[in-house]
């Protein structure tokens, strides 16, 4: 849709005020070669000088160089951008210039944008696709073994089921942790605010995971006696789930014996920090800004030893985040990793 031209007439004002002093320089000159003395003359002369001059030039700027800009403005309102055709345009040049300097800035950023959004989405489709074959391929193997002849095997049967089931309850607990990302992400989630003490939310959290930290031989254990509880302001549920994730992370990959330590500490007035500290492997620095990506993985083999949605972290930083709160991570590859999380006191 074609939009409103307000016109400038500040550069024929200029060039026709130039034009005219200099013609006027000439006559009083040429006056003063033949002796006269008609100043009425030289001030007829100069105005028609400065009217012609603005009317000729302006007229020759709204042909050639008006409507060329107008034509310019046009087609980039078909881009239906906001930030160059929202409101009446001006054709003076020095605001023309920054307008459309600025315009193909914000282009420029967008096009990064999205370049950056297109590698993010291989990235993910990549991921995504590797963590759901993995589970379907196997229950696939498992049926056509048994549609084979094997199902006739009782011992088999039993075995080749058992393990068809645990992979599609690996394809479940995926999509149930893209469900509740997705949620995070839309803002669809709504979060239950209470007030609860968060070291006998933790401790609830230890007992949870005792059977799989004494399977990995890791201990769970505070940095210290906590005898007088620690109210904070949340989500009890979401809260547990953020624990929960950071200590089975660091369960698996931490060494054999070793510990996990969570430490509450007080961080400003109202704020606490939870930290969540392991002895175990550690995270290359390189690595570390990825960390919270979905489906984003340190080791890219795909040997891994153990499993998981690979949504963990990424589902820790939204629930945080939804919390208006922080998180953040430390890591020294074969020391060990540190990540805490603030939340505020009730």
């Amino acid at each position: 849709m074609a939009i409103r031209l307000k016109k400038s007439y500040r550069f024929a004002f200029r060039t026709a005020l130039f034009i005219s002093v200099i013609l006027t320089l000439l006559f009083w000159l040429v006056m003063r070669f033949y002796n006269l003395n008609n100043w009425v003359l030289l001030v007829i002369l100069t105005s028609s000088s400065f009217l012609i001059s603005f009317f000729i030039v302006q007229q020759r700027i709204e042909r050639f160089i008006y409507r060329r800009i107008k034509r310019i403005y046009d087609d980039v309102s078909l881009l239906e951008s906001s930030s160059l055709t929202s409101r009446t345009i001006t054709t003076d040049m020095s605001t023309l210039t920054a307008e459309i300097e600025k315009f193909a800035q914000d282009k420029k950023i967008e096009i990064d944008t999205l370049r950056i959004r297109e590698e993010y989405r291989k990235d993910f489709l990549g991921n995504v696709s590797h963590e759901l074959k993995t589970p379907l391929f196997t229950v696939q193997g498992y049926l056509e073994t048994l549609l084979d002849g094997a199902i006739d095997d009782k011992n088999v049967r039993k075995k080749y089921l058992q393990r068809a089931n645990k992979a599609v309850d690996r394809l479940i607990y995926i999509v149930k942790d893209l469900d509740l990302i997705t949620k995070l992400e839309a803002g669809d989630m709504n979060l239950t605010w209470e007030e609860f003490d968060i070291i006998e939310l933790i401790k609830n959290v230890f007992e949870l995971l005792e059977m799989k930290a004494v399977k990995q031989k890791i201990s769970l254990t505070f940095d210290m006696d906590y005898v007088e509880p620690i109210f904070v302001r949340g989500d009890r549920e979401k809260i547990r789930q953020v624990i929960s994730n950071l200590l089975v992370n660091s369960i698996k990959y931490g060494y054999e014996n070793g510990t996990t330590e969570v430490s509450v500490e007080n961080l400003i007035q109202n704020k606490v920090i939870v930290r969540v500290t392991d002895n175990g492997e550690g995270i290359p620095e390189q690595h570390i800004p990825r960390l919270f990506e979905r489906f984003y993985r340190v080791d890219k083999s795909g040997n891994r030893k153990e499993g998981g949605s690979g949504l963990g972290l990424a589902i820790v930083k939204h629930i945080i985040e939804a919390h208006e709160e922080r998180i953040y991570v430390e890591s020294v590859v074969g020391v060990g990793s540190e990540f805490s999380f603030t939340l505020e006191k009730a």
